[in-house]
């Protein structure tokens, strides 16, 4: 399969990246500042994730582009970077001949309650508050996409670095709700991640759904 990945130098698309590798697939890794190495499973392009024209030309001839674009934790204007970048990534893909989307966003817009999400309830991490209301409304307008056979990936509740189960290639699927394990946490590493979304590109289950994954 050939597929693309935006965002392939970051935390998450580097790990998808190694996995689809890994799976012999070939790639199309594109990056702010990408790698000065291609190989033959991997061909390195540079493009702004704000620039239509130059993600068209990226992405067009591919079977799947998995958009694993980050603004930046620290960058004081996430929140509208977030948002239009992806939208810019959507309309791209709307206009490639790529048929299939997925798109990672935060799990900030799962629902802990009855229409109660994880990022409006008190003790959510301050620190990721802009960035999971940047990826909750960018849920919202996917929501609204007729035409392309997309899916939102929203991960566990608590993945990040500091998670160090590495790969186990174990997981269970969900939708709207957090995935709690036997300690009442919702736990999956980054290598983890990475399988569910080589399996999903692999054997695709969701469509124009938001879906999430922990053990």
């Amino acid at each position: 399969m050939k597929i693309a990945i935006i965002g392939a130098t970051g935390f998450v698309g580097t790990a998808i990246l190694n996995e689809l590798t890994s799976r012999n697939h070939e790639i199309t890794a594109i990056a702010r500042n990408p790698k000065d190495e291609n190989n033959e499973l991997v061909k390195w392009i540079k493009a702004n994730a704000h620039v239509e024209t130059e993600l068209l030309e990226a992405i067009t001839g591919n079977d799947l582009v998995i958009n694993a674009y980050s603004a930046g934790w620290t960058n004081p204007n996430f929140y509208n970077d977030f948002l239009e970048a992806s939208k810019t990534i959507q309309e791209a893909v709307k206009k490639s001949d790529v048929k299939r989307f997925l798109t990672i966003g935060g799990g900030g817009s799962l629902y802990v309650a009855p229409n109660v999400q994880a990022v409006d309830t008190p003790d959510f991490p301050k620190e990721y508050y802009t960035g999971a209301t940047a990826a909750r409304d960018y849920l919202n307008h996917i929501k609204e996409e007729k035409e392309l056979d997309w899916a939102f990936f929203s991960p566990a509740l608590e993945m990040h670095q500091g998670i160090t189960t590495g790969r186990t290639g174990k997981y269970r699927l969900g939708l709207e709700n957090p995935i709690f394990n036997e300690d009442n946490r919702s736990i999956l590493s980054v290598e983890d991640l990475a399988v569910v979304i080589a399996d999903e590109a692999e054997e695709p289950k969701h469509h124009q759904v938001r879906f999430t994954a922990a053990y």
